[in-house]
């Protein structure tokens, strides 16, 4: 089977990596690819914004199967392109992805179909938005309603900082995806992170994991696209796991199939979890990173035959053979990020890492340029490893930390404390 994967970050070289295991795999292209997954399968330079480009791209190399990593390609629509050109896609349509590229639509979604979310309110006017928080108080929750690379989410512990975040975002700190905001009631508990797959009418639970969003250590600091995660998540039971499925994920599912818009592809289930009861925080519609590292490191070559029978529509015959093992992922980025950072600059030491079943160093924002890897984005690295038991996994993964030489970069040191 040839296979065309569309991304460039840690997620696809994760995905990529699980992939080529199955002997099922004959060739591989990532597009656009970094370095790292160079090094490890064919890349290709195409605008994956581009549906057209990828359709071509696809018959000329004779592609059996595509596979769609970030949420911006789905969020244009290019999973729509690519199955009217008759291709076999995992990834949700535009219509679908919403779920994803508006906070509101998703609200709305969780409305009709009785799912239990945080309250909210919806604005396209900053004056009534200022006016809500301080009808609400604070803590209180700002989000930007659209795509904002996972950067447009505000915890605002006071009321002042909720006001702020108001200007910022109609100001155009987040470019369009500010122009409308939805605020939402501060939930308490635990959060996790639930991986399930859906080909528009069946769901099938592939994993869970806990991610640290926070820059610094103890959760402090600005939010960020992710500074580690960890899987399985000990707060998602056996319980909880059922009611998020019966109770959100197959409502809302449901919701979907009914206006006409069945959802197909991978939904990540952001929860909050209190006494036992999860309420929906936010879907995206791909794999999150750094969540997707931890999944496939645990799931390895049978990532393939799951994925494939998502978009074959036959879920339901599937199941998961999971190891009773754990896996972390800590993310190196660049110093200033999630402010600015500079580019460009050197990693050494990636040559002296294990690559194997328990250790592997998945490149997020790397370029190889004379020979040497450079940083070229604000996550870099995220540096993975399994074991027998949660902190087996974390020594190891934070062993591999100590023999990257790269001044530039800095990393989270208390990844997996909620589990430890």
């Amino acid at each position: 089977m040839n296979i065309l994967i569309l991304g460039s970050g840690g997620r696809e070289h994760s995905l990529a990596w699980a992939i080529q295991q199955n002997p099922k795999c004959d060739r591989l292209i990532v597009a656009p690819g970094n370095a790292g997954i160079a090094q490890m399968c064919e890349t290709a330079d195409i605008n994956i914004l581009d549906g057209d480009a990828v359709a071509s791209f696809a018959a000329e190399n004779t592609i059996d199967f595509v596979i769609i990593g970030p949420e911006a390609p789905l969020a244009a629509g290019v999973a729509d392109r690519l199955r009217d050109a008759g291709l076999l896609v995992f990834g949700p349509s535009k219509a679908a992805a919403t779920l994803e590229s508006s906070k509101s639509f998703t609200k709305a979604i969780c409305d009709a179909s009785g799912a239990p979310t945080s309250a909210y309110g919806h604005f396209n006017d900053a004056d009534a938005a200022r006016a809500y928080i301080r009808q609400q108080g604070a803590p209180i929750v700002v989000k930007a309603d659209g795509l904002a690379a996972g950067k447009g989410v505000i915890v605002a512990m006071t009321e002042a900082e909720a006001l702020a975040a108001i200007d910022d975002m109609f100001d155009g700190s987040f470019g369009d995806a500010g122009s409308e905001v939805v605020i939402e009631e501060f939930l308490t508990g635990e959060e996790a992170s639930f991986f399930v797959l859906c080909d528009g009418k069946s769901v099938l639970p592939i994993g869970t994991a806990q991610d640290h969003k926070r820059v610094g250590n103890g959760d402090t600091g600005p939010n960020t696209g992710g500074m580690g995660a960890y899987s399985p998540a000990p707060v998602m039971t056996d319980a909880v796991t059922q009611k998020a499925l019966t109770e959100i994920v197959q409502p809302c599912m449901d919701e979907m199939a009914k206006r006409g818009t069945p959802f197909e592809g991978v939904l990540f289930v952001g929860l909050m979890i209190k006494d036992g009861q999860p309420k929906l925080i936010e879907y995206n519609v791909r794999f999150g990173d750094p969540e997707c590292q931890t999944l496939m490191m645990r799931l390895g070559g049978q990532v393939l035959d799951l994925l494939k029978a998502c978009a074959e529509h036959r879920l339901e015959d599937m199941q998961v053979n999971w190891a009773h093992d754990h896996a972390i992922t800590i993310v190196m980025a660049a110093n200033g990020y999630p402010g600015s950072y500079e580019k460009g600059t050197v990693i050494s030491g990636l040559d002296a890492l294990p690559e194997d079943s328990k250790n592997m160093t998945f490149h997020a924002g790397t370029a190889a340029k004379d020979g040497k890897i450079l940083a070229t984005g604000g996550r870099v690295l995220a540096v993975t490893a399994r074991g027998e038991t949660l902190s087996e996994a974390r020594d190891r993964a934070y062993a591999m930390t100590k023999t990257i030489d790269w001044p530039d970069g800095f990393y989270r040191t208390d990844i997996g404390w909620r589990a430890l």
